[in-house]
């Protein structure tokens, strides 16, 4: 009976060994297991999400701009790499301190948007944007867990405002939200220079039509001008007559692309390419052009100026009136606006319109700008809208249609689309349209030259280069009615007349009168010298030398009749 008890006794304790060894192994796996998991969940909860900053960063760095140069190779845009600042939220272990640490090093941020953001359980948030330098060593030095930098591409405008409305600018994101840059997006280049990078290259850059010395010199006059005249705003281009390339186009106020939120304000709109104005006296080339060419007026055609013209109950009268009968060209030098009204009665409604639309004049005109602004063009076009649209009242365009219609009348009567890119004289004339006559364009030369010379682009007759021009003035309409103080000045000018290679247009918007103009406001005291004093600075740096023997405007017709001309 106790050896039984005894073996019983010994045999639960082997049992109970046994089954302790077990409970300890399992115990131990257990707690491994456990290790594993608690180890797991720090690494999720303190080690940053590899996936989501590795997206964003290659996110980020996929947009990449292609370089802007002007046709010299001077860079007008560029991408340039900045660091910006981003937060892990479920990574940040005291809202509290990472809020109040960084208001300390980053004084601009809103610090209860910051808290908003950090209070999240996203795995990524953008705190700022394009941080400098000394704003990434100071946030860097204070080592808050879930809180990191990431390199991006920012776009850099060396220039400033010189291009701003060419150019337009890029947003925080890289992508292009007006001028030439949003053209890139749109017209697939700015995905050709993502993927060239994405492949560790780099996209070729994009030559403009852009001189960057000739937008200066403009831009300088332009502003000069402004401020002398006392102007609202102005605005200049530049073309080549022969390819219809934009070198030059300034519109004031401006812009920093730098700072584009300058960008918002209603004034600092491209009024080259946007506004739309009627461009008085301008327009008259237009319309003896057309009479020209039609062979139902030739130069030496006469026509009644020696009174009013009257139209119902409208009355038509000169500003400077001769009070005779005039010729073509004298038409053409004293702007008579009664002469011009009875050159398009001559015409007839129907050819008046024809003829300005086939010169784009009443369409929109869009170029690789995205900015356009559709022509005002009357909605029943009568015999009194034929007369006043014939001295440029009645119809309001985008000043560059002014520059494509001029630079047609000149260049041999090719109207040639404008462009911001560089392009060849074939690509020009594949793309244009003949327009006019041959004799057209050498009489409107002819024209032009003489306004130079004895009319009222006087003060724009720089010796040695030839220019040409018509001007223009327009009263502005204000609350539905024409002002009898506020008017738009224009100036259409070409150089050198006998050979047309540049068109230079000029717009001041509401320029005072002074004591030297003798209390005068139109185009003559004005916009002429300011445009003048631009074909001063450009030609050289265009490459047109000065001629100081250049024979008188005559000589430009090469032994068409004239017509009398009395200054």
């Amino acid at each position: 009976m106790a050896r039984r008890t005894v073996r019983l006794l010994i045999g639960s304790g082997e049992g109970l060994g046994l089954t302790s060894g077990r409970l300890r192994l399992a115990a131990i796996a257990f707690g491994l297991i456990y290790l594993a998991i608690v180890a797991r969940l720090v690494q999720y909860a303190v080690a940053p999400n590899l996936d989501t900053v590795e997206r964003v960063a290659q996110a980020v760095a996929a947009v990449s701009r292609p370089d802007i140069v002007d046709r010299n190779g001077m860079v007008l845009a560029t991408d340039v790499k900045v660091s910006s600042l981003y937060a892990e939220p479920k990574n940040i272990i005291d809202v509290d301190e990472a809020v109040d640490l960084l208001a300390q090093a980053l004084p601009d941020l809103n610090q209860k948007d910051l808290r908003a953001k950090l209070s999240t359980k996203k795995g990524f948030v953008w705190l700022k944007r394009e941080i400098s330098p000394r704003e990434q060593v100071a946030v860097f030095r204070l080592g808050i867990p879930g809180v990191a930098f990431v390199q991006e591409n920012k776009r850099v405008y060396p220039n400033g405002a010189e291009v701003a409305h060419v150019l337009g600018f890029a947003d925080v994101d890289n992508k292009g939200i007006a001028g030439i840059e949003k053209y890139f997006d749109t017209s697939g280049l700015t995905a050709a220079a993502a993927a060239a990078a994405g492949q560790g290259g780099r996209m070729a850059p994009i030559h403009m039509a852009l001189d960057i010395r000739v937008q200066h010199a403009v831009r300088d006059e332009l502003m000069a001008g402004m401020k002398k005249f006392k102007a609202i705003a102005a605005s200049a281009a530049i073309a080549d007559v022969e390819t219809g390339e934009i070198v030059s186009l300034v519109s004031l106020p401006d812009y920093d692309p730098n700072n584009p939120t300058d960008a918002l304000k209603p004034e600092a709109i491209n009024r080259v390419n946007v506004g739309v104005f009627e461009m008085g006296s301008t327009m008259k080339a237009m319309t003896i052009a057309m009479a020209l060419d039609s062979g139902k007026v030739s130069l030496q055609s006469r026509f009644d100026a020696r009174g009013n013209l009257r139209y119902g109950r409208f009355t038509i009268h000169d500003f400077h009136p001769t009070r005779r009968i005039l010729s073509v060209p004298e038409v053409f030098i004293h702007s008579s606006n009664i002469g011009t009204a009875r050159i398009a009665l001559t015409m007839g409604v129907d050819a008046h319109k024809a003829f300005l639309k086939k010169m784009g004049q009443l369409d929109r005109l869009q170029t690789e700008l995205p900015e356009s602004a559709r022509p005002i063009v009357p909605y029943k076009w009568g015999e009194l809208n034929t007369i006043t649209i014939s001295f440029g009242h009645g119809v309001a365009i985008a000043p560059i249609q002014s520059v494509m219609g001029v630079s047609a009348l000149v260049n041999g009567g090719w109207l040639i689309k404008p462009t911001f890119l560089q392009r060849s004289l074939e690509e020009a004339r594949a793309s244009g349209t003949k327009v006019l006559k041959e004799s057209t364009s050498t009489q409107m030369r002819y024209l032009m030259r003489l306004n130079a010379e004895k009319g009222s682009a006087k003060k724009a007759d720089i010796p040695g280069y030839r220019v040409g021009g018509k001007t223009g003035t327009a009263e502005k309409v204000i609350g539905g009615r024409y002002s009898k103080t506020k008017n738009l000045t224009a100036f259409t000018a070409v150089f050198p007349m006998d050979k047309p290679r540049y068109m230079l247009l000029v717009v001041l918007d509401e320029p005072k009168s002074l004591p030297e103009t003798h209390g005068f406001a139109t185009s003559g005291w004005n916009v002429v010298p300011v445009g003048g004093k631009m074909v001063e600075r450009v030609a050289p740096l265009l490459g047109v030398a000065p001629d100081y023997d250049a024979p008188p405007a005559n000589a430009l017709l090469g032994g068409i009749p004239t017509g009398a001309v009395q200054e």
